[in-house]
């Protein structure tokens, strides 16, 4: 399977969404350091791909493969609960830890911190330290 190159491009500046309930949280995204104002309920892969945060995602969001793979620093409790099938494609990812997740399947519903790992990370940043 050939892994989707993304390139880098520094998120875009935008003002804070706003939900029907009004709800908005702060995700943080490592190695970049960059931190970002999202609507509640939103995966983690919709919310890289607003913003151009790149994240590997083969199977455009479908949960059939592990590229979009990622590992929750903090607030593991403030996402969706993983179904059977994340579970599932979760086997599959490389670096596999007790706080792994897709980011098609995470919904985000609380301020959380995550990592995209490196073999999920464009070339220029395969090597950038948290």
């Amino acid at each position: 399977m050939s892994i989707k190159s993304i390139p880098f491009e520094r998120p875009v500046e935008r003002s804070s969404p706003t939900t029907q309930s009004g709800k908005t949280f702060q995700v943080t995204f490592r190695p970049l350091n960059v931190t970002m104002e999202v609507e509640e309920g939103q995966n983690i892969l919709e919310i890289c791909e607003a913003n151009r945060i790149p994240l590997e995602h083969n199977c455009g969001g479908n949960c059939a493969c592990s590229t979009c793979h990622v590992i929750i620093l903090k607030g593991m409790d403030r996402l969706s609960p993983q179904e059977d099938d994340e579970l599932d494609q979760l086997d599959e990812a490389e670096g596999l830890t007790l706080t792994s997740r897709l980011g098609c399947q995470a919904k985000v519903y609380g301020d959380i911190d995550l990592e995209i790992p490196a073999t999920h990370r464009p070339s220029e940043l395969a090597t950038t330290r948290s």
